[in-house]
């Protein structure tokens, strides 16, 4: 099983707050469930927070202070725990459910992230599963002091993490690539313990690369894990006007991002 589509869109998008990025995921989903287009997006961000769907904010992070530092959060479409970025190379792949019909959803997630194992080869790294690599497995809201089977670990440490959600008959999966973390900014944001100095990044690995670079590999490593062919695009008219509607009327918002409660 290789193949996960023959033509993939490619978005490639430039560094963003939570909110925006948060928005352009919501409204690529839209379109693409509309028009059965599949998507690859690589995106980066400005210093910001992300959080799951259920997370309980207040129980995790101190939002006086995430304010007071003028660091962008918004809740995401996917579970998980709370992720920190601004360090970091994301992706975004809408793809047909069936694509994965035959699997479960932990073995969907072995499948999918089968790139980002090539691409942390490509780099001299030996990556593998959480549960690959015989490592305890554990959960938490915060999503870097967690273990879960198919995170994906180098030398025995997490790095990154990755998230799905399925939405009439579209699977809709995110995840992140640290290259570095300000763990003196972040590490004051959270009411316990984030773990932020126990996880991998690629500079604590000595992978000193460029984003640019970076992501051509991510590319690559895509193309040649999944035999597709990636075609450069951009936001469509229409896309532009719902990404502005969905930053302005949920991922701005207080009740979606604190309540969780999208009115």
């Amino acid at each position: 099983m290789k193949t996960i589509i023959q033509k993939i869109r490619l978005l490639d998008t430039t560094a963003a707050n939570a909110s925006y990025n948060m928005a352009v995921d919501e409204a690529l989903l839209q379109s693409s469930i509309e028009s059965n287009t599949p998507v690859l997006r690589i995106y980066e961000w400005k210093n910001a927070l992300s959080f799951g769907r259920f997370n309980n904010i207040n129980d995790t992070l101190n939002l006086k202070m995430v304010e007071a530092k003028n660091i962008s959060y918004a809740r995401r479409l996917t579970g998980g725990g709370v992720l920190v970025h601004g360090g970091d190379i994301s992706y975004s792949l809408i793809i047909p459910q069936s694509v994965v019909s035959a699997l479960g959803v932990k073995e969907s997630y072995r499948y999918l992230c089968s790139f980002l194992l090539n691409f942390y080869k490509k780099l001299g790294l030996d990556a593998k599963f959480a549960q690959d690599a015989n490592l305890s497995i554990s959960k938490s809201n915060i999503c870097t002091a967690s273990n879960e089977p198919y995170d994906i670990t180098i030398d025995g440490k997490k790095i990154g993490g990755n998230a799905q959600r399925y939405s009439k008959n579209t699977l809709f999966q995110h995840g992140s690539i640290p290259l570095t973390i300000d763990t003196k900014l972040f590490e004051k944001l959270f009411l316990e313990d984030p773990k932020l100095g126990d996880i991998n990044t690629l500079e604590k690995l000595d992978i000193f690369s460029s984003k640019d670079e970076l992501k051509k590999l991510m590319i690559h490593s895509f193309i040649e894990s999944f035999n597709s062919e990636l075609i450069p695009d951009r936001f469509s008219e229409q896309e532009l006007h719902l990404i502005n509607e969905l930053q302005k009327r949920k991922y701005d918002t207080y009740s979606w991002n604190i309540d969780a409660v999208h009115v």
